[in-house]
């Protein structure tokens, strides 16, 4: 699934210029105008990167900030911080409240990428061609391969975004419905009986070439890898 990135931005010439950029990026976007706008968003569809003005009305972006930080369902996103306050003591304000990031405008659209990508990169390693490894187990994201003690394990395209998901956190026990929107996304009409389904052929799978099954079946909960 492509990462997703949620722009909060009063001014709607900066935003179809961010749009346009990340899009090129091959992230999905969505847009809000004000900070009342961008929390109902977030809440609506989770977004891997939130960018955010610090002055708009209704809300401002360092209110907004704070009430993501203060949930544990959103805290972990991070906020790049857009600000036309370049003093010292508002950079410190604002990483205090809990951005992951600040950005004095006017900015560089490129550094501005550039510092998208890296948070996408700690928090999605697999959107942005990272091989990752979980034991004796390799993704390479940009070749589209698994391997597995040096063996090549044959995966379906829906398996393989499958394990992209449980490789990119090790541990972290994932719901049914959180597997169905980041692997299935959109497409909505798929019932939880499906990521079941999946599972089991990912399991078939890694255990078929060596080593025992490496997911773990949480009950009650959903999986996770290791």
């Amino acid at each position: 699934m492509q990462p997703h990135v949620l722009i909060v931005e009063d001014e709607p010439a900066q935003r179809e210029v961010l749009r346009y950029n990340i899009e090129a990026e091959g992230c999905r976007v969505t847009q809000a105008g004000d900070g009342e706008e961008g929390l109902i968003c977030v809440k609506e569809d989770l977004p891997d990167v939130i960018v955010l003005d610090w002055m708009m009305p209704r809300l401002s972006g360092i209110e907004v900030c704070r009430r993501l930080k203060a949930s544990p369902a959103t805290r972990g996103i991070p906020v790049i911080m857009l600000s036309a306050k370049s003093e010292d003591i508002d950079k410190v304000r604002g990483l205090e409240t809990g951005a992951d990031d600040y950005v004095i405008k006017p900015y560089s659209v490129a550094e501005l990428m550039a510092r998208i990508r890296g948070q996408l990169r700690r928090v999605r390693p697999t959107t942005v061609g990272e091989t990752m490894m979980f034991e004796d187990i390799i993704l390479d994201s940009e070749t589209h391969r698994v391997t597995r003690a040096g063996d090549d394990v044959k995966l379906g395209p829906t398996e393989f975004r499958l394990l992209s998901t449980l490789i990119e956190k090790p541990g972290r026990v994932w719901t049914r419905e959180q597997l169905l929107d980041r692997v299935w996304g959109l497409e909505n009409y798929v019932d939880t009986r499906t990521v079941d389904v999946h599972v089991g052929r990912l399991r078939k799978a890694l255990s078929g070439v060596k080593g025992g099954d490496p997911i773990r079946t949480v009950r009650g909960a959903g999986y996770a890898l290791g």
